[in-house]
This record gives structure tokens, sequence and C-alpha cells, in this order.
């Protein structure tokens, strides 16, 4: 997932393995990167990588697991200007971690959301206040992006697109 300049944003990295869509977005200018990550060794590696790359300073690793962790992760999320997605394909880890930011009230209005996912995996236009914007496939990848509405905004009815 190719990034555009991040200069000053804040970065949540779900499913973040060994950081790489975290830490290419450091390199890019963002200004702080959250990285959510439950397995011991993927997390080892990704901590390692922020020090070797000397951005530890720039970036907080947390061992939450997801979409569940997300209820711990409020004030993370708020902050958050761009959220990023990797979960194993499939689509399940996407369709439910999408519905709990989507329905949770934390993203502020603007924030992104974007998922790397398998073209064949499923994701809806719309989860809660999350709104599919974009929508880009690579091969057998696909990058979509969501943008949180205002969280007193009522949801629009499925296939009522603009």
């Amino acid at each position: 997932m190719a990034l555009e300049p991040l200069h000053g944003l804040r970065v949540v990295d779900l499913f973040a393995g060994s950081g790489a869509l975290g830490i290419e977005a450091l390199s890019r200018g963002a200004r702080q990167a959250d990285f959510v990550e439950w397995r011991r060794p993927s997390r080892m590696a990704l901590e390692s990588n922020l020090a070797t790359l000397e951005l530890s300073d720039r970036a907080r690793v947390w061992a939450y697991h997801l979409p569940e962790g997300l209820k711990r992760m409020d004030a993370i999320l708020e902050a958050a200007d761009i959220v990023l997605l990797d979960p194993p394909y499939g689509g399940r880890e996407a369709r439910a971690t999408l519905a709990a930011l989507g329905e949770g009230g934390t993203l502020t209005a603007g924030a992104r959301v974007v998922v790397e996912h398998h073209a064949k995996d499923d994701l809806p236009q719309r989860a809660g206040r999350l709104e599919r914007i974009r929508q880009r496939r690579y091969g057998e990848t696909e990058v979509t992006t969501y943008e949180a509405g205002a969280s007193d905004a009522p949801p629009r009815a499925e296939g009522n697109e603009p």
C-alpha cells in the first residue's frame, strides 16, 4: 500500500505485523504512529525495526487483540488522522474491525481508514460512520479507503451513494 506524504499526521497501524505500513507513514512525515500487534514474535520484530530505524521516539506499540482491543484505544483513535489496517486475508477481521471503528464515536470526522485486503474480500460501502470513498485494485490486492463522518450524523441508507 503506497502512502501519500503524511506530514504532521498521527497514524494508527492495526494488525501491524513487522510495522511496514506505519514505518512507511513515519518515513513520509507522519508525526506519530501507534502500532497494534497481538502476536509476540511480530511485536518483537516491530520493536526491533523501530529501534534499527531510530523511530522509537515517534512510535508506541500496543499488544491488543483486535477488534476487541479497540475499546481500550479511545484516546489513541480520537487523535488519529489515518488508521491503517492490513488484517489477515479472508475479510472477517477486516469487516469486524471496520464495524467496531465505525460504530465507536472515537474517530474524528474526516479521519481516514485505509484497508489493504484480498480483492475477493467483500468489504461494505458503509460501516457505521465510515463511508468508502476510494477503492483501488493491484492484482489480487485491493486498497479501500473510508472516511469517518460526524459522530452525530445519521447514517445514510445502503445504496444511497452520492
